[in-house]
């Protein structure tokens, strides 16, 4: 009895939810893009795979694009859901600029503070737009999200100078935990695995980069590259930590290379957190009620090996 105890407190400890934090390169958003209907459906369905999603490439002089995608996730959930934005302004050094958007649970979590980070120099095409959210977690009750779109031809120096955007939001904010997330383009043609490691983000203690060098982010068949990443500065930040990968969303979908490249080119990268440490959880109230019902099942069954 006692070994069927301990597994189904393990089984049911692993079925804690976790908080999911996304990235994705949703190439060139506009609203004609997304009231297509494959796209929509697509982008509905990724997005609502995540608490709180960070989109790149959001091309919009106004928020219609992003107004139309949660009234069709609002749509899909009716009111068991409730979903918010945040946006930064227009960036880039042409006439070509996008934003960033936020799309949030936020039944699940709320916006404490943001800033556009001022970009003195222009080192950055598209300047991180930082955003400090609250966590559903005991361990951690908020994490500061630092994303950014580097420009190809920079993608050396916009990474180096993004640790300066760390050090400005965690004196800010007195916060060290940290998650910088998004298109870094650090792979391949854009930067080469050699200048990778001597970034200041690779050599300085305490980050960790989830997104494993090798993990294919992008959806041609003809590249291979890890371009999105996921990078974890705070030592309870790194340490509730429970997945972290990119999601195949073609495969996942049951998408042609064409249908998913009508999407994006890109696949996006997310990070599951724990609302507790990596470590077996105690059980809930719930978790003790339905054990209650469990053993009295399964007990009658259970014949321990000698």
């Amino acid at each position: 009895m006692h070994g069927l105890t301990t597994l189904l407190l393990v089984f049911l400890a692993g079925q804690a939810e976790a908080f999911r934090i996304c990235a994705f390169n949703a190439h060139r958003l506009t609203l004609a893009k997304v009231t297509k209907e494959q796209v929509k459906n697509t982008l509905v369905q990724i997005v609502a795979r995540c608490d709180i999603m960070v989109l790149q490439e959001v091309v919009d002089t106004s928020n219609k694009t992003i107004s139309f995608l949660l009234q069709e996730l609002k749509r899909k959930f009716d009111s068991s859901r409730c979903y918010s934005f945040l946006n930064s302004s227009q960036l880039g050094r042409s006439t070509y600029k996008e934003k960033y958007v936020y799309i949030y649970r936020s039944d699940k979590t709320q916006v404490l503070n943001f800033y556009q980070y001022e970009d003195k120099d222009d080192l950055f095409a598209r300047e991180p737009f930082v955003a400090q959210f609250t966590l559903p977690s005991k361990i951690l009750s908020s994490v500061v999200l630092v994303p950014l779109h580097t420009t190809p031809k920079d993608v050396e120096n916009e990474l180096n100078a993004l640790h300066a955007v760390f050090l400005d939001a965690t004196r800010r904010w007195q916060s060290k935990d940290v998650i910088l997330l998004g298109d870094f383009n650090a792979d391949c043609g854009s930067l080469a695995k050699k200048r990778l490691s001597t970034l200041l983000l690779r050599t300085e203690e305490g980050f960790r980069w989830a997104i494993a060098d090798g993990e294919d982010t992008t959806v041609r068949a003809s590249t291979n590259c890890t371009y999105d990443r996921i990078v974890l500065h705070g030592e309870a930040c790194r340490g509730l930590v429970r997945t972290a990968l990119a999601f195949n969303f073609p495969q996942s979908f049951q998408l042609s290379e064409e249908e998913a490249l009508d999407v994006s080119d890109h696949y996006p990268v997310e990070v599951e957190l724990d609302q507790a440490p990596n470590s077996m959880q105690p059980p809930s109230l719930a978790t003790l009620l339905l054990l209650s019902l469990l053993l009295p099942i399964l007990a009658p069954h259970w014949s321990p090996v000698a």
